[in-house]
């Protein structure tokens, strides 16, 4: 299978970086210079986000401003399964990336469109990102904040890769269909659709009448079995206690405190929330004697639901992680590559592959026109002295 990934930044990649864990060939499409999102390491030497996101990819620079470098897409479509993009507005246009143009050229082809906002309404055009379209336009960013507290920024990408698992599973649906049907079609899903699902629980209520993020904002909500408590060690555990009736009486025994039982302020689960900020202090005071591993295990001995928050450096080397592939060896020599986050899909008798080390910008130009376009050398030639494609030593910075 082929895949063209002619989008830029992460869902629209993201997407194709799944389908490349499992086997399909993605032709990576760049700019002169390379897509920005290699830029967004900040001041550290390497491109952690490009090897994440362009594993198993194949690099193509082409400056398509240029009719010739358009003309190379379009051909590499009339070969492809699947392509991908993330232009929005009158770029689609202006870059020859419309569905029609596309689907005209391969009827058979599956056209997999990611926005911002979507693709109707005043915002078609608005450019988003997942900390904006995903995160603050969703009411997830209003609600996920203490009381009396302004919004939070998201984590990098948070809201991207959820929303690369929405557009891979359009795209294998499509595929699906086209196997039934012979059809190709079109497939879409935004950022700003993806956090509003995300959040459908607090949006169903208030399409229900109730507005849970105001009650938060003006009552507080402070629920003793909700609450984040710091360990002797400085370290962080959060309580997920659903079914407080049963697990109450065995979290005042995991923490050595049965007379908390007999306590006439939590002699029932209403009186207990009546009185939540005195438990709350209990438990702080508690937890506050304990490592984090202590306290962890006696949790765990009495079933209580909870779990570490675990600080990002011991993510990568947690054990869990690991023994579900959820971080993975890549099999190569380099120090900064040793290991890579794995897409979170497991699909029995379907083997992911070794990941490939993400390209550089234009890497893999010449082999991708020759194997798939049958392009001679001389043909190449021509296209690089027109700056239409882009080899790695004619790169502009």
């Amino acid at each position: 299978m082929l895949v063209i990934d002619a989008a830029t930044f992460l869902a629209g990649p993201g997407a194709a970086t799944v389908l490349g864990d499992y086997g399909a060939r993605v032709v990576k499409i760049e700019p002169p210079g390379g897509d920005r999102y290699r830029t967004l390491k900040g001041a550290w030497h390497i491109d952690y986000n490009w090897l994440l996101t362009s594993r198993n990819k194949e690099s193509l620079a082409l400056d398509v401003s240029q009719p010739e470098a358009r003309r190379i897409v379009h051909e590499l479509v009339g070969h492809a399964d699947v392509f991908i993009t993330n232009f929005i507005g009158d770029q689609l246009a202006k870059f020859e990336y419309e569905y029609d143009r596309i689907h005209e050229i391969n009827p058979k082809i599956i056209y997999a469109h990611i926005s911002g906002y979507g693709t109707k309404g005043p915002h078609v055009s608005k450019r988003g990102f997942d900390s904006s379209a995903w995160w603050a336009r969703s009411g997830l960013m209003d609600f996920v904040r203490e009381q009396g507290a302004i919004p939070s920024t998201s984590a990098p990408g948070m809201g991207d890769h959820a929303t690369a698992i929405t557009l891979f599973s359009a795209i294998v649906s499509a595929l699906y269909r086209r196997e039934r049907t012979g059809q190709g079609g079109y497939v879409s899903t935004s950022l700003m659709a993806n956090g509003i699902w995300s959040n459908g629980m607090l949006l169903q209520g208030m399409l229900s009448g109730t507005d849970v993020s105001m009650r938060k904002q003006t009552r507080g909500v402070n629920n003793p079995f909700a609450h984040v408590y710091e360990t002797l060690d400085g370290q962080f555990i959060l309580f997920t206690v659903i079914n407080a009736e049963r697990e109450w009486p065995q979290l005042a025994k995991a923490l050595d405190h049965p007379e908390w039982l007999d306590d006439e302020r939590f002699s029932d689960l209403r009186t207990l929330i009546e009185n939540r900020h005195a438990l709350i202090e209990l438990l702080e005071e508690s937890i506050r004697t304990m490592s984090v591993e202590e306290a962890i295990s006696r949790l765990d001995e009495h079933g209580i639901t909870h779990s570490w928050v675990m600080p990002n450096g011991r993510v990568v080397d947690d054990e869990q992680a690991i023994l579900n592939e959820m971080i993975v060896e890549t099999g190569h020599m380099d120090e900064e590559y040793r290991r890579t986050v794995m897409n979170p899909l497991h699909i029995t008798g379907e083997e992911k592959k070794q990941p490939r080390k993400a390209p550089d910008v234009g890497a893999d130009g010449r082999s991708v026109l020759r194997s798939i376009l049958n392009k001679t050398d001389a043909d190449i030639d021509r296209l690089v002295d027109l700056g239409a494609v882009l080899e790695p030593e004619n790169q502009s910075s």
